[in-house]
C-alpha cells in the first residue's frame, strides 16, 4: 500500500504530468478569454480578435511610461493627433477627460492658438446650442451646432450607421447621409438626417444616372429628412469621381442607391442636372420645391475662385439663393482617396472658410445664408476656432467614427476593418454592438458641446456665434503673437458691391473674371494683364 502511494505521488509529481496540467490550465483560462470577449459588448476589438485583442489594451494602459519613446519616434504632429484620440475616447466612453501636468502642447512653438478669456465669465444654461437654417422656408431647420459628417452607408458598415443614427436621435443632432443616400438602417431609429445629392443622383436617379423628379420626392419627403444638401465636391479628392466596383454593390446598396446588383456603381466627376451657376442656383429653388419647402444647399471644397464667385454672381442674377453652404476643408476627408488628392488637391478648411464667410458678406447675402464646414474638426476648442472664422454650424467625420471604436487602421478600402466600422463582412461587423456604440456617439457630442459650453462662458460670451477672430490669438515666432482678426481676411458688408480698388488680390483679380453664365474665366485682355500684374 506504500509502494503504491509512493508511486502515485512519483507519477503526480513528476515535471511532465505538471507541466501538463498547466498547460491544459492555460488554454482553459485562455479559451474562457476568448469566448467572454467574443460575447461582450464593449470593446469591437476584442470581439474580432479575442485574446490577442488585449495586447492592444496592454499597450494603452502603459502609455504614459511610453510617451517620451512615442514623442521621440513620431513625426512632431502625431502625439497631437494620438492625443485627439485619447480625448475622443474618454468623451465617448463617458470617461473623465480632466487630465493633469498641463499642456499637452508646446505652447513656445510658432503656429499655437489659444483663446482669450475674461475676467468676467458667463454662466450659460445649458449646452445645446442651436441654429435655424431656412427661416424663410416652409420646413427650417433648428439644427445643433455639432452635427455628424456626410459618410455613405456603403463606405460605413450597417452596423455603424444604425449607431450613429441611434446617438443623434437620442442626443438630437443631425446625421449626414454622404451621396449613398438614405438606406434601411439609416431609417430604423429615426434620426435627423441631412440627405446628400451627388452626382450619381443615388436614390433619385434614372436608370441612365439622370436625375429622377418623382424619386426625389419620395425620400425628400420624408419627415425624417430635415436638410437637402447638393455635393459639388468634397475635400477628400475634390473633383475625383468614383466607382464602387460591382463585386461591392450588394442588395442592401442597390436598394439605397436604385443601382443594379453587381453592377459597377459610377460616381461622376460632375453634374448633368446643371452645368452653369444659374442652372445650380435654379436646381437649388427647385429641390426646395419638391422637398416642401426644405433647406437646400449645397458643399463643396473650394478650388479656383471664379467658380465660386460665379455662383456668388448667379445668387446676385437670379435672386435664388442656398438656405446653406457647407465648406470642405482639403485636409479632411475618411473615406478612401488618391494621395495626391488628399494631400495636394483642393483649399484646406481655413482658406476655403474665410473666402466663402467673406465674399457673402461683401456681397450682402451673409444674413441669408448658413455656413456649415468640416475639415478635421475634433475638440471643442476646433469648433469654436472655425466659428471665429465665419462657421455658424460644424461637422465631424472622424471624431463620430472613433467615438464608433475605429482606430485609425487605415485598412477602410480592404473590407477588414478591425472594429467593424467601414467593413461589409457581416461577420467583422457584428464586433460593433450597435446599443453601446450609439451612446458613445452620443456622449462624444454631449461632452464636447459641454467643452464649447465652457469655452464660450470663460470667453464671457453667451453663444457661440459670438466668438470672433478677436477672440483667438497664434503665436507668430518665440517673441511674437497676433490676433488672429490681424492675420486674416475680413471684407466689409456690401464692399464687394462698388470699386474693388482697395480689396484683397483674390477679389481684385478673379471677381472681374466671373460671371453667372458659366463657370469657366472671362478672360479679355485687360482682364489677363491685370492677372499677371497682382500675380506678380
Amino acid at each position: 500500500m506504500v509502494g503504491l502511494v509512493a508511486s502515485l505521488a512519483t507519477v503526480l509529481l513528476s515535471p511532465a504530468l505538471w507541466a501538463a496540467w498547466i498547460a491544459v490550465a492555460g488554454f482553459a483560462a485562455l479559451s474562457a478569454t476568448g469566448v467572454h470577449d467574443m460575447r461582450q459588448a464593449r470593446h469591437a476589438i476584442l470581439r474580432n480578435y479575442p485574446v490577442i485583442g488585449h495586447l492592444r489594451f496592454l499597450l494603452e494602459y502603459i502609455r504614459p511610461e511610453m510617451r517620451q519613446y512615442f514623442i521621440e519616434s513620431d513625426s512632431e504632429a502625431a502625439p497631437f493627433s494620438r492625443a485627439q484620440r485619447s480625448l475622443v475616447y474618454q468623451r465617448a466612453k463617458g470617461e473623465p477627460d480632466n487630465r493633469p501636468f498641463g499642456t499637452q502642447l508646446n505652447v513656445t512653438i510658432a503656429g499655437y492658438e489659444w483663446i482669450n478669456h475674461s475676467m468676467v465669465p458667463t454662466k450659460i444654461a445649458n449646452h445645446d446650442f442651436r441654429i435655424t437654417i431656412g427661416a424663410s422656408c416652409a420646413q427650417p431647420y433648428d439644427a445643433s451646432v455639432f452635427n455628424i459628417s456626410a459618410m455613405s452607408f456603403g463606405s460605413l458598415s450597417a452596423n455603424a450607421i444604425l449607431a450613429l443614427n441611434k446617438g443623434a436621435k437620442a442626443g438630437g443632432f443631425a446625421h449626414d447621409t454622404g451621396e449613398g443616400s438614405i438606406s434601411q438602417h439609416h431609417r430604423v431609429h429615426g434620426g435627423d438626417l441631412i440627405w446628400e445629392i451627388g452626382s450619381g443622383y443615388f436614390g433619385c436617379r434614372n436608370d441612365d444616372g439622370t436625375f429622377n423628379e418623382e424619386r426625389f420626392v419620395a425620400n425628400a419627403c420624408d419627415p425624417q429628412v430635415k436638410m437637402i444638401e447638393i455635393k459639388l465636391s468634397q475635400g477628400a479628392k475634390p473633383g475625383h469621381g468614383g466607382v464602387l466596383p460591382g463585386p461591392k454593390v450588394t442588395a442592401e446598396i442597390s436598394a439605397a442607391r436604385g443601382v443594379p446588383i453587381g453592377v459597377d456603381c459610377i460616381s461622376p466627376s460632375s453634374h448633368s442636372a446643371f452645368s452653369t451657376p444659374v442652372e445650380l442656383m435654379q436646381f437649388v429653388a427647385k429641390l426646395r420645391d419638391l422637398s416642401g419647402g426644405k433647406p437646400t444647399g449645397f458643399k463643396f471644397c473650394l478650388g479656383h475662385p471664379w467658380e465660386w464667385f460665379a455662383i456668388v454672381k448667379a445668387m446676385q442674377q437670379t435672386g435664388i439663393t442656398p438656405d446653406f453652404i457647407v465648406v470642405d476643408g482639403a485636409e479632411g476627408g475618411t473615406g478612401a482617396a488618391p494621395v495626391e488628392f488628399s494631400d495636394h488637391v483642393g483649399a484646406p478648411l481655413q482658406e476655403g472658410l474665410l473666402l466663402v464667410h467673406n465674399t457673402l458678406i461683401g456681397v450682402g447675402l451673409r444674413d441669408r445664408i448658413k455656413i456649415g464646414c468640416a475639415g478635421k474638426v475634433i475638440t471643442a476648442f476646433d469648433l469654436a476656432r472655425m466659428m471665429a472664422l465665419g462657421a455658424d454650424w460644424c461637422n465631424a467625420a472622424r471624431g463620430f467614427m472613433m467615438a464608433l471604436g475605429c482606430i485609425q487602421a487605415q485598412t477602410c478600402h480592404t473590407g477588414h476593418c478591425p472594429t467593424g466600422v467601414t467593413t461589409q463582412d457581416p461577420q467583422r461587423q457584428q464586433a460593433l454592438v450597435v446599443p453601446d456604440k450609439a451612446d458613445r456617439v452620443q456622449n462624444f457630442h454631449r461632452s464636447t458641446l459641454h467643452a464649447l459650453q465652457e469655452l464660450v462662458q470663460a470667453a464671457g460670451l453667451d453663444h457661440p456665434r459670438q466668438i470672433t477672430a478677436h477672440h483667438i490669438v497664434r503665436r507668430i515666432s518665440d517673441t511674437e503673437v497676433r490676433l488672429l482678426s490681424n492675420l486674416v481676411m475680413q471684407v466689409q458688408p456690401g464692399a464687394l458691391l462698388g470699386s474693388l480698388d482697395k480689396q484683397h488680390n483674390v477679389f481684385r483679380t478673379y471677381w472681374p473674371l466671373a460671371t453667372a453664365t458659366s463657370f469657366q474665366p472671362v478672360l479679355t485682355p485687360s482682364s489677363a494683364s491685370q492677372e499677371l500684374a497682382l500675380a506678380a
